[in-house]
């Protein structure tokens, strides 16, 4: 599995990749989740309760910086679109299963939808650590798939 990483990241476009998914995915989290503030000033601040959820935010922001640049590389280079196509997709389902417990920002859009909203609220608040743990599983298999699809396309010997 290191091979298959460091084939990938030899190039330092995907290193680029990497850096800016996961500068992207930390900021837009992490306001969502309300540990970065931009006005009246920039102010980064983590409760002593939200430290486990903190944690798991950079760990979602990671994995993804890590998957999503292997299954560009996959698809650009292997072109076997059919084989990646699930490492693809487990990339996007586990990265967006971080962002949807996205915090009391994402609770206030969310109860405009009345009892519906409610529910989904309540869901949200009651389920947002299972929820990021369920991110990294899917982003977990996902690195899998793609590490042994890089192996078996790019016949990378350990």
């Amino acid at each position: 599995m290191a091979s298959s990483i460091h084939l990938v990241f030899s190039n330092y476009g995907y290193v680029i990749l990497a850096g800016m998914i996961f500068s992207a995915m930390f900021m837009v989290l992490s306001a969502l989740s309300e540990f970065v503030f931009f006005e009246p000033y920039f102010i980064f601040y983590v409760p002593d309760d939200r430290t486990a959820s903190f944690a798991l935010l950079i760990t979602v922001s990671v994995m993804s910086a890590l998957v999503i640049p292997m299954n560009v590389y996959l698809v650009r280079l292997v072109q076997k679109v059919k084989r990646a196509s699930g490492g693809v997709v487990g990339s996007i389902i586990g990265a967006s299963a971080g962002a949807c417990s996205c915090g009391p920002v994402g609770f206030s859009i969310i109860s405009t939808f009345g009892t519906v909203g409610g529910t989904a609220t309540a869901f949200l608040t009651t389920y947002e650590m299972p929820l990021r743990l369920l991110s990294l599983g899917i982003l977990g298999i996902a690195y899998y798939q793609t590490t042994r699809s890089l192996r078996d396309n790019c016949r990378i010997k350990n």
